[in-house]
């Protein structure tokens, strides 16, 4: 059990307590361990039991909890709680916008069970007629269940990629493959993946059948399986897998095939056949060779989406894309001024480690107090911290940022003489989500106007799969950033992905430059920068256009020009 496990299984124990009315003390002490351990460094695992009860806010009780919980997995209030509680009911806690005392209410006065069963609730205003609830909090919770639905079985790309690869490794250890890929929306970098799939080398497939046969990380769905492809999902995630297999000589054609939209499949190559029939057509020793027969520049797959062919095909050769390895520095980050897990130094240090040039430290802003926005004279003191710190890490440098808080009216939350103490200012929209597109386009709009917006960010203020970006109108969004020299964000948190990278293409277009941040709140989060520049990738983008690809020199030279003209 890692941190993080630990930390939902206390969460969940805390809102299962609050579900059934227990004590307040009882539930606060989940809440409160939690919590602490957020701001944890360490590992839990190999931390001795008297050093687990010796941590702020855990104790003796906690910490056998604890130890339970890596020897098990659970512990036995927890396992009480869920053997009270219907497991649909379970599911529900975790819908937007429905806590314990809320779920707890629909459950008892409406009997329901599930989120099927709330939907009916719902469609039927059976909802809408309790206490507290009304039709606006109706629609919203018929939203939520709606979203959940469509999102269920699908992931992340961070959490494909990773479960992908253990897939990969697991028919690697077999020892009857002679070679294992991924494939499929994980290879081509797709936000959400709503299956994992997989290409084998293998002259009899029957022999990794066999060796496959009760592994207990797969379940076989026997109906849609056949001699040449497995098809099932994880046991644990329940997560479509599908494993296609083919001989050795087929690969470079099945691995283009399964890693490409049919889309990007119908480009004709030069003999007027479609890309799909000279990859199927001969064997290939890679996919270069098959767009090399076919007369098409080479895609990388992440380009393969239909979108940016007719692009390429009239420039004659695919562009260099962005890659990590451009990355001069990361902006956007937070530290312990406001939310974030580590001390401006720490993050300022591991930053230079890492080999960047800069740092842009952005926390947040006074209005967002929930995350410990920064007052004025806080912002004073982390700019004296900020000078203090550069003198010693020279030629590393901190940038003095914020992320200032983008408000109903669509102004920012500092008065100028403070924003123009920034070297840089994210605007980003954290409240008020619930705005139709008219008015969620007019308050970015004029927050774009102003003259000390460096950079839009996280743009949709969208959770993947958990929440819906808010509406907006993104030609005029983009146009604006074009008129206003305003970079716009690729939020790197796979979470979020935010500028979606279909709308990147839009963006160069009108020569508006990206940044690729990753909202760190900690330092492992610089780590999102590799997802960030996937998105980008999938958009088309480019080092050039990119505007933490510039060296330090060139970033600073950009940004002072721009604030004297503020």
């Amino acid at each position: 059990m890692t941190n993080r496990d630990i930390i939902r299984a206390f969460k969940l124990t805390a809102s299962l307590l609050e579900l059934h009315a227990a004590n307040p003390f009882k539930i606060r002490s989940y809440q409160n361990a939690a919590l602490n351990l957020e701001r944890l460094e360490q590992p839990l695992l190999g931390m001795t039991p008297d050093e687990v009860a010796g941590l702020e806010g855990i104790g003796k009780g906690m910490a056998e909890r604890i130890a339970r919980l890596e020897e098990t997995e659970s512990f036995p209030e927890l396992d009480e709680l869920l053997t009270q509680t219907p497991p649909g009911v379970v599911k529900m806690l975790s819908l937007k916008g429905l806590g314990p005392k809320k779920v707890r209410t629909l459950w008892q006065s409406l009997k329901v069970e599930s989120e099927q069963a709330l939907l009916e609730a719902c469609e039927n205003d059976q909802v809408a007629a309790l206490k507290g609830f009304g039709k606006k909090t109706q629609e919203s919770i018929r939203e939520s269940i709606l979203f959940s639905m469509r999102n269920a079985g699908k992931l992340h790309l961070s959490a494909a990629e990773a479960l992908a690869e253990q897939v990969r490794q697991l028919l690697l250890d077999t020892g009857a493959v002679q070679r294992v890929e991924i494939a499929g929306q994980t290879r081509r970098k797709l936000e959400i993946v709503d299956q994992l799939e997989l290409l084998a080398a293998i002259e009899q497939p029957s022999v990794l059948w066999k060796a496959l046969e009760n592994h207990v990380m797969l379940a076989k769905d026997e109906s849609a399986s056949g001699p040449f492809v497995w098809r099932g999902h994880l046991t644990e995630a329940d997560v479509p897998v599908a494993i296609l297999t083919c001989r050795p000589e087929e690969f470079a054609g099945e691995w283009l095939l399964l890693s490409s939209a049919d889309a990007h499949l119908q480009w004709a190559a030069a003999s007027g056949h479609a890309l799909v029939s000279v990859a199927r057509n001969g064997a290939f020793a890679s996919e270069e060779a098959i767009y090399q027969e076919a007369a098409l520049p080479a895609f990388p797959p992440e380009l393969r989406e239909g979108m940016l062919e007719a692009q390429v095909l009239e420039q004659g050769e695919v562009p260099r894309l962005l890659e990590m390895a451009d990355l001069k520095g990361i902006l956007h980050n937070h530290s312990t001024y406001s939310d974030g897990k580590h001390t401006l130094e720490e993050m300022a240090r591991y930053c230079q480690e890492l080999g960047y040039q800069y740092l842009g430290i952005s926390d947040h802003s006074k209005t967002a107090a929930y995350a410990g926005g920064l007052q004025e004279f806080r912002v004073q003191q982390q700019h004296e911290e900020i000078d203090r710190l550069n003198k010693t890490l020279a030629p590393f440098k901190i940038l003095k940022g914020i992320e200032s808080d983008i408000l109903g009216d669509g102004s920012l939350d500092y008065a100028d003489d403070v924003l123009a103490s920034f070297d840089f200012v994210v605007a980003s929209v954290h409240s008020n989500l619930g705005m139709d597109q008219a008015h969620a386009t007019d308050r970015l709009l004029r927050a774009i106007e102003n003259p000390y917006t460096t950079m839009l960010g996280h743009p949709t203020g969208r959770l993947l799969l958990r929440r819906e970006g808010y509406p907006l109108d993104f030609r005029r969004i983009i146009d604006a950033c074009a008129e206003h020299n305003v970079i716009i964000e690729i939020n790197a948190n796979p979470w979020r992905l935010d500028l979606d990278w279909r709308w990147v293409p839009y963006a160069l277009e009108k020569g508006v430059l990206i940044s690729i941040n990753p909202d760190a709140h900690e330092k492992a989060g610089y780590a999102d920068m590799y997802y960030g520049v996937c998105m980008g990738r999938k958009g088309g983008l480019t080092a050039d256009k990119t505007f933490n690809a510039w060296p330090l020199d060139k970033v600073e030279t950009w940004l002072q020009k721009r604030r004297s003209k503020a």
